[in-house]
């Protein structure tokens, strides 16, 4: 499964769907991202990279290029994921949970969760509504979906607040959704969380394809992964030396967009504003030189870590991309295609 473009850069797709998978399957709600990143830092430790941590938790990996002092490029992707706190544990034995990250909570009723709690123990769970029965209340199908009526039913004997107690769980515990990932064999990803985690395999696989070919980009690369970009500063730090950043993270799809789950989306502008003529200029021209499906699309309701580095003060040029995803922030699709020529594109910029 390694196609090449017409420049040759021959990505290994059977290396970056595994590893897809690894990473939906270890959760990482924004806030709670230790183990995420203890699996990228050892994924980046075969491939000869070294992860250095920031003191909020982000992870930077360095490639130094062939021209020193011409700027360093950025591109970054989110490990952190959408979840849910416990906010408070209710009498009857059921908790009541805060959302991280925005989603519709329509989303998540029924879904799997873990509690995660401070002293390391799991539980398992499900989300549901307060009227989770259409036999027992006759408004159940109206109930609004709301934080209010929502609550997450723990899969242990309790009846009680003091029973969930005892077990450890307490207010502002972690909940993660089950991902539920699957790779089939038509190509199409099914998971939740593709939103980032598509765009974090894509940069892998562009480290993979360096060290393989033994290449070097033509500007220093730095690759930062951020943890709190669903709750919104998640690149709002990068490293001085940066000049251009580009973020990778899921085309959204739907209503007057252009972009299907097979193609690469170009972001030209997102709730945060227009991205760099230049570099999305740019961008354009090498999906259409290497023969990439990939679509220029509007975000209005978007932002990313490009629109959190801009916001801090950084004084960079800044461009997005990412492989197109269909419900996002609910049970997400993408294509195998779409992830594979995300990585593709990247490396047609920043080896040129």
């Amino acid at each position: 499964m390694t196609q090449a473009t017409p420049s040759g850069y021959q990505v290994n797709g059977a290396y970056v769907e595994q590893l897809l998978l690894k990473l939906l399957n270890t959760p990482s709600p924004s806030g709670f991202c230790m183990n995420i990143m203890k699996l990228v830092e050892e994924e980046a430790a075969k491939l000869g990279c070294a992860v250095e941590r920031t003191p909020k938790g982000n992870g930077i990996l360095v490639v130094p290029g062939a021209a020193a002092g011409e700027g360093t490029v950025a591109l970054t992707a989110h490990v952190d994921t959408l979840g849910a706190m416990v906010r408070a544990v209710k009498s009857g034995g059921t908790l009541r949970m805060t959302p991280i990250g925005g989603y519709d909570m329509s989303t998540v009723e029924g879904e799997y969760c873990t509690i995660h709690t401070r002293d390391g123990r799991t539980y398992e769970g499900t989300v549901l509504s307060t009227k989770p029965s259409v036999h027992v209340y006759p408004d159940s199908r109206e109930w609004k979906r709301d934080e209010a009526n929502m609550e997450i039913r723990i899969d242990e004997d309790v009846a009680s607040k003091e029973d969930v107690l005892k077990l450890g769980i307490a207010v502002g515990d972690f909940v993660s959704w089950d991902a539920r990932a699957k790779a089939l064999p038509s190509g199409w990803i099914k998971s939740r969380h593709l939103d980032d985690k598509a765009s974090v395999a894509a940069l892998f696989g562009v480290l993979e394809w360096l060290k393989r070919e033994g290449k070097t980009p033509a500007r220093t690369v730095k690759i930062v992964l951020s943890t709190y970009e669903e709750v919104g500063h998640g690149a709002a730090w990068i490293p001085p030396d940066v000049t251009e950043m580009i973020a990778i993270d899921m085309g959204a799809l739907g209503d007057d967009l252009s972009a299907t789950e097979k193609d690469v989306s170009i972001c030209a502008k997102d709730s945060s504003g227009p991205y760099d003529y230049e570099m999305t200029s740019r961008l354009i021209e090498l999906a259409k030189r290497e023969g990439l499906p990939h679509a220029v699309d509007i975000y209005p309701q978007y932002g990313s870590d490009a629109s959190a580095a801009l916001r801090g003060g950084s004084n960079i040029r800044a461009a997005l991309i990412g492989p197109g995803v269909h419900a996002s922030h609910g049970m997400e699709r993408t294509h195998r295609d779409a992830v594979l020529n995300t990585a593709r594109l990247l490396l047609a910029y920043i080896m040129e």
